[in-house]
């Protein structure tokens, strides 16, 4: 820090810069993921006759997509660098979300040879199709199709962001700002509710898709433009840029190229790469279910639709909450600065409070009896926990690792996040079908409910388990020297 203090001037600030791009390409990637799931149960599943398992099929296996794509792109991000990669990633996904508004004309053009009508024109022919059950499967694989492109693209978003900000920020401020631009994910949820159902309400669900697809192209001249590294980017003045490389283990320094490639399966022999897998394998899923089914489970529950206004304003109050996970980026840096922790104690610390807060979600059924605003909140806390608890466990990876193994661990990592998400997604799609053709009964829920109550037991506890066994994988600070 003696350094830093030596230079003299005012420092530039245009890390933050760089922050806010990450900021919105998360944003943009959670609004590409959302509009699925506001429309499918209120626009998409009347036309296409989907059921529960239909969706939980179609959101289970874009998880498994996304988590084999994680593996690969990670990988890939580390060969073309964070800039290249990055664009790769937003391109693709992009062009995968835009894909599915056109699920309905070749539904049409694959069931009736019907492929050069317009949206309407092709719902009116699905409606003529006296087979229910082609239209199902035709639509579901399509739709399935369209999920593998975003999946693919959308792999690349968190390798990407993580890379970034390990070469814009030093160790101690990494995880504030990793929930910065984490918080993307909630204000992409956020905004979501109260656009997209408009958007399909409208002009229908396939303009929902194409709208919101758009952005990430728009995203990308911005990228293009303002990202260089740090050491060479002109808007870096040399004092920024010895506060950012002014942590003592980081193996690039100014003008050194570093050759050596990663070797990926040396990878999987560190007890850090499994406790981050594991950390990532056990809570992903709850984010991803509270992102996939909350739409869905005001709708069965309490019968307010994704049009509803009263669906929208709770939607939107849930991510509101979750805006308080940037908190969570905060409190490890306060046991670095004040309590004099190493950032991996630090954020472990911070890591065992958040894991507490999702137990609420035990009680999020039994008080929604009473009001939808009950679950609403208590799912809104969970979701904070989770983002302030992702923001961490993110940035126990720069902790940990050089630099240029970051993107890689990253992506395995998201791949085991992706795995435990399939298995939650599938297995709750299929719960909750069974839940309400049989009328299941269980600690006093009936049908779909008891189905709910169960999957949210399982998130409740999700974050202790993980944290447990990451602290008895990788108990004290120990960072890797031998990539």
């Amino acid at each position: 820090m003696n350094t830093i203090k030596e230079i003299g001037g005012k420092m530039s600030q245009y890390r933050w810069a760089i922050c806010a791009l990450l900021f919105f390409a998360t944003t943009i990637n959670y609004m590409d993921r959302q509009v699925l799931s506001l429309t499918w149960k209120d626009f998409i599943a009347t036309e296409f006759h989907w059921t529960n398992d239909d969706y939980g099929r179609i959101t289970s296996l874009f998880s498994i997509f996304y988590a084999i794509s994680m593996l690969f792109a990670g990988r890939l991000v580390d060969k073309l660098d964070t800039k290249k990669g990055f664009l790769w990633a937003i391109g693709v996904w992009s062009v995968g979300a835009v894909l599915h508004a056109f699920c309905g004309i070749a539904t049409s053009g694959i069931l009736a040879d019907a492929w050069f009508v317009g949206f309407d024109g092709a719902k009116e022919i699905i409606s003529g199709i006296g087979n229910v059950s082609k239209v199902i499967n035709v639509s579901v694989v399509l739709f399935i199709f369209a999920r593998l492109i975003l999946a693919i693209g959308e792999a690349g978003n968190f390798p990407a962001a993580i890379k970034a900000t390990a070469e814009y920020f030093p160790k101690k401020d990494r995880a504030f700002s990793t929930s910065i631009f984490n918080a993307g994910a909630t204000v992409g949820a956020l905004v979501a509710p109260v656009t997209i159902p408009i958007i399909a309400k409208a002009w229908g669900w396939e303009a929902a898709f194409i709208v919101i697809g758009a952005l990430g192209f728009v995203w990308m001249g911005f990228w293009n433009s303002m990202y260089k590294k740090p050491e060479v980017h002109p808007k870096v003045n040399e004092k920024e840029l010895a506060y950012i490389q002014q942590d003592k283990n980081d193996n690039v320094v100014e003008g050194q190229t570093v050759e050596k490639k990663v070797p990926f399966l040396q990878c999987f022999k560190y007890k850090q790469t499994w406790a981050f897998a594991v950390g990532k394998f056990m809570t992903d899923g709850v984010w991803w279910f509270y992102l996939f089914w909350t739409p869905a489970y005001l709708s069965a529950v309490y019968g307010l639709q994704s049009s509803n206004p009263k669906a929208q304003i709770a939607i939107f109050v849930l991510y509101l909450i979750t805006l308080l996970s940037v908190i969570g980026g905060w409190l490890p840096t306060y046991f670095v600065d004040k309590k004099g922790m190493n950032p991996y104690a630090g954020r472990m610390k911070a890591m065992l409070i958040f894991a507490f807060f999702p137990l609420l979600a035990l009680f999020a059924q039994p008080l929604g009896t009473y009001s939808y605003w009950f679950p609403i909140i208590i799912i809104g806390i969970a979701g904070a926990a989770h983002q302030s608890w992702s923001a961490n466990i993110f940035s126990t990876i720069g902790d940990m690792f050089p630099k240029k193994a970051v993107a890689t661990i990253t992506g395995i990592g998201g791949m085991a996040g992706g795995v435990g998400s399939f298995l939650i997604n599938n297995g709750a799609g299929k719960l909750f079908d069974f839940a309400g053709e049989t009328d299941m009964k269980f600690f006093g829920f009936q049908g779909e409910e008891s189905g709910y109550f169960i999957i949210f037991c399982v998130c409740a506890v999700a974050y202790l388990i993980g944290w447990a066994i990451m602290k008895s994988l990788v108990p004290k600070y120990k960072p890797i020297t031998d990539l």
